[in-house]
């Protein structure tokens, strides 16, 4: 087997997916390491009870919290990462985001980049990813520089009813920007997809846009590029002046192999990226591999996330109801000088929960019966970047998160204001009226936003990682998930974690050209 490459890249998900697309036509050797394999199509991956209740794709893997008591991560080790059950909302972080706000709980500090920084790239991954949605209706929105690839998805009725009902009565909704790759019916002759199942769910039509259908199968075409799957990381090896990466550590199907690449790249999710640099300790790096700041792990946020399903006697026919959002209250509100968060419309709840969540309201009804009388919301509020929250490595190498909530002011208000816009859908409309609410607010083990745990930044003293998303301590080594998070705003992270592995993609191809030319002078003289 090859050990020597010019670029390694650890994960598959939205950040190592995406650079692997964006450096594989270099032409440089490069291997990608998956610690999982491909989810198989079958017809598991379409069933509630698999998917969610018994968790068939979810890692086994346990995690400690801040009272050692071990909890089951909801994340996923598999080609693609977690983008391949994502619900494909690709949202971009507005400009406020990336400057100095203040919340109810704290201040959210400036990044050393700013929205402009970005927005090229914010541009480029909506084309990659297949992105569809409408810019100039959310008045929130920032800056782009041209409209989105594809037009927004079409509301099914119930919820163009809805749309309509929230506009009368003074709100701003806006189409959900959505991943997702639908095809030219009107040209190819192909038959028209109909979304159903997509949060949540592996999608066996491909049509979600995760990492694997789009990223890394377009970089595997590619005879420079391979893909080892079933790859654990254990660790990353310096040099003897602890300045470069000199080999990967992997565990593949038994065997401890050691890979070497002049560029190594990290992006196995904001946890474990920084668990591993945590276990890659050695004499050059007694804290963890880049951690002189002490700030590796660190910083750790979440989001605010939770449901509220509201149960009516409104029918709701809808197949795939995740079709718009509302930032209404992303900066503020009436009653709120500070930034509250989004509200979005979700997938449909799974048999399991959703009985269970109603079962003292609705004893006896069916998952039918409330199903088509349910719609259900998702609500974001931010969370601040506290040094105290964070990923540690216990003696057993296992991971340990250490993680208090905070800026819950704002979730609580933003939950309210739902709230009252369900009360005042039942004054317009009723039979919407007297709607029971259900619903459950995310806990440690809902890890699908995590990020800021090696957070980028001009001081090596204060930060893990320059601009360019290298660590300052270690001159081949950069991290491309959303670990480089400074603060996480109230929208989904995907989009931007794919818009700056692009960006960090950009800057790599700039050295390799720079590299390229100085070692072409040096063999001439």
């Amino acid at each position: 087997m090859k050990t020597k490459y010019d670029i390694i890249i650890i994960g598959t998900g939205a950040g190592g997916g995406t650079i692997a697309y964006k450096l594989a036509p270099s032409g440089k050797s490069i291997l990608i390491l998956e610690r999982g394999d491909y989810i198989p199509k079958e017809k598991e991956n379409w069933d509630p009870r698999e998917v969610f209740t018994l968790g068939r794709y979810r890692t086994t893997e346990k995690w400690y919290d801040q009272d050692n008591q071990t909890f089951s991560p909801y994340t996923h080790y598999c080609v693609g990462g977690n983008t391949k059950v994502y619900g494909g909302a690709m949202f971009r972080l507005r400009e406020s985001d990336f400057q100095e706000v203040k919340h109810f709980g704290g201040t959210s500090p400036a990044w050393p980049i700013r929205y402009q920084d970005l927005e090229p790239y914010y541009t480029e991954a909506e084309r990659l990813y297949s992105v569809h949605g409408e810019r100039g209706v959310d008045p929130t929105e920032p800056l782009a520089t041209v409209p989105y690839p594809f037009p927004p998805l079409p509301h099914e009725p119930s919820m163009l009813e809805l749309y309509h009902q929230l506009q009368s009565l003074g709100y701003q909704p806006f189409p959900l920007p959505i991943g997702v790759r639908l095809g030219d019916n009107g040209k190819t002759g192909t038959s028209p997809l109909k979304l159903s199942n997509f949060d949540g769910f592996p999608d066996i039509t491909e049509a979600k846009a995760d990492t694997q259908v789009v990223s890394i199968r377009q970089a595997l075409t590619l005879p420079n590029v391979t893909l080892l799957h079933h790859a654990l990381v254990e660790k990353l090896i310096t040099d003897q002046t602890g300045k470069s990466v000199s080999k990967v550590e992997v565990t593949h199907q038994g065997e401890k192999i050691h890979f070497e690449a002049d560029i190594v790249i990290l992006a196995a999710g904001a946890v474990n990226s920084a668990a591993l640099c945590l276990r890659s300790a050695n004499a050059q790096h007694p804290k963890g591999l880049a951690n002189r700041s002490d700030m590796v792990g660190r910083n750790y946020m979440l989001h605010q996330n939770g449901a509220v399903i509201a149960i009516s006697n409104k029918l709701n026919t809808s197949q795939f109801q995740k079709s718009f959002a509302l930032a209404d209250f992303y900066h503020r509100a009436d009653d709120a000088p500070y930034p509250l968060g989004t509200i979005q419309l979700m997938g449909k709840s799974d048999p399991d929960t959703l009985l269970d969540l109603a079962k003292d309201h609705f004893p006896g009804k069916s998952f039918e019966e409330l199903s088509t009388h349910s719609i259900d919301f998702w609500i974001t509020a931010e969370d601040l970047p506290d040094p105290n929250n964070r990923v540690m490595v216990r003696k057993d190498g296992s991971i340990q998160t250490i993680y208090q909530p905070n800026n819950r002011e704002a979730y609580i208000r933003l939950k309210a204001k739902l709230h009252h816009i369900l009360d005042q859908l039942g004054g317009v409309d009723p039979l919407q009226k007297d709607s029971i609410r259900v619903g459950y607010d995310l806990g440690i083990s809902g890890v699908s936003h995590q990020n800021g745990t090696m957070k980028f930044g001009t001081d090596p003293q204060t930060s893990v990682l320059d601009i360019h998303c290298k660590a300052h301590d270690v001159d081949n080594l950069y991290v491309t998930d959303s670990s480089f998070f400074v603060s996480c705003g109230a929208f989904n992270p995907s989009l931007t974690i794919m818009a700056n592995a692009l960006r960090v993609g950009n800057h790599i191809l700039e050295r390799l050209q720079v590299s390229h030319r100085n070692t072409t002078i040096y063999t001439m003289v």
